[in-house]
């Protein structure tokens, strides 16, 4: 029985054009040729129309704001890439001290910036607080009152948003999916009520917001909604006790496609949001939208050559030079990403498994991939804009690819591949 094809993804910086794939107006064989392979190739326009999409529904038509995009940097993030978004007025989404160390770097506004996670620690914490960013979001009563005991000792006070974990179901991959109470994000909801009062009774806390985040790659509004219906609930509660939220934190986790996946449009979906936040009688509330894979998850494609064509009795296998080393999802979560031919050959087709070259069965980044292929050929591994990069490993002492920025017909080096030295120049050996 022929397998069903499934289609590629709709993408904006990346087309085929007589048989050549193109990044922007850049031919990605000539990538491939100027800087290697395996490389990562991003499109700057891809970022700034996804950007765009959520950035039209986040004002009214009044040309009031009443929401303000904060990019999950844990997607991606390459300081160019940030920086783009920085310059497009976004703010971001943090969860971990590095990760706001990249955001100051950028020239950032700290106010734009909110720390999340579920395990910080203290010195974290008192980065962020020493940052003066706009707020730590709470996961659990005992970092509450460590982030207070930090806030204490630093003489200063602490604004805090606490992250509900709202037992919805976000129909996603198990392994992405933070909103059930089996997962190990957030605070119960029904201890939230109890947590808030407890926080308004501690010295170095200021309560300001409430946040939400239930997982990633959901691709139907419905579990949203249901969420921010509970979060809502809660926040007409804090109300009457007399507990004020200042801002409304919806989290990100919308889904792209990857090839059969059909998630709403972005601004048809953020409006949704906004409206029922509006019907609910909470427009007042400043609202903070994390967005991270559907802003750049088909903004990314990684390239990637053909070393042999290796027929066997069950399977036949193509060997390229990437991983699992840099691209860790088909592996972690046996996800899909479409692989295309660079360059389209007049050359026999035969279905392949596209595997890389670590010493691990399960280093695959396609499986019964039909393809026309010769050694040497080049391939394009698509939707590899998020969470492609930053999975990344030194796994089998292979270097880090580099990573491109095309801007029109201009290609910019936003990270230099690594080298086999600098693999172990931190190492030592023992004295004699």
């Amino acid at each position: 029985m022929t397998k069903k094809a499934i289609p590629l993804p709709k993408l904006s910086g990346f087309t085929e054009r007589n048989g050549h794939w193109y990044a922007e107006e850049i031919p990605l064989a000539d990538l491939a040729k100027e800087f290697g392979t395996p490389l990562y190739v991003y499109s700057r326009k891809a970022l700034t129309e996804a950007y765009e999409a959520y950035d039209r529904a986040c004002v009214d038509v009044h040309g009031k704001r009443r929401a303000r995009v904060h990019f999950a940097m844990k997607a991606n993030s390459n300081l160019a890439v940030l920086d783009c978004f920085k310059k497009l007025g976004a703010g971001f989404d943090l969860v971990s001290g590095g990760e706001l160390a990249r955001a100051l770097e950028i020239g950032a506004d700290p106010k734009s910036l909110v720390f999340a996670g579920v395990g910080k620690s203290a010195d974290e914490i008192a980065q962020a607080l020493k940052a003066h960013v706009k707020c730590i979001n709470v996961e659990s009563i005992a970092e509450l009152h460590k982030i207070n005991r930090v806030a204490k000792e630093l003489q200063c006070r602490a604004p805090i948003s606490l992250r509900i974990n709202p037992d919805v179901d976000a129909q996603t991959h198990p392994y992405i999916s933070t909103g059930l109470k089996g997962n190990k994000f957030g605070i119960a909801y029904h201890e939230v009520l109890k947590t808030y009062r407890e926080a308004a009774l501690l010295s170095q806390i200021d309560v300001v917001g409430i946040d939400c985040h239930i997982g990633s790659q959901i691709t139907t509004t419905a579990p949203y909604l249901d969420a921010l219906d509970k979060v809502l609930d809660l926040v007409s509660q804090l109300q009457r006790e007399g507990i004020e939220i200042h801002h409304l934190d919806l989290g990100g986790g919308l889904g792209i496609s990857y090839g059969e996946e059909n998630p709403p449009d972005i601004t048809d979906f953020t409006n949704t949001l906004l409206n029922r936040v509006a019907e609910r009688g909470f427009g007042h509330l400043d609202v903070v939208l994390e967005p991270g894979r559907s802003l750049v998850g088909n903004a990314g494609v990684l390239l990637t050559k053909v070393e042999y064509l290796k027929p066997g009795a069950e399977k036949n296998f193509c060997i390229v030079d990437a991983a699992m080393t840099e691209l860790m999802r088909p592996a972690l979560y046996e996800a899909y990403h479409s692989i295309v031919p660079v360059q389209r050959k007049a050359v026999k087709s035969s279905t392949y498994d596209i595997v890389g070259p670590v010493c691990e069965s399960g280093d695959w980044l396609g499986k019964d991939r039909e393809l026309a292929v010769e050694e040497e050929d080049l391939l394009a591994i698509l939707s590899a804009g998020a969470y492609g990069f930053v999975m990344a490993s030194n796994y089998n002492t292979r270097p880090k690819p580099a990573e491109i920025m095309v801007d029109g017909n201009h290609a910019y080096v936003i990270r230099a591949r690594e080298n086999i030295n600098d693999l172990f120049a931190t190492e030592q050996l023992l004295p004699k």
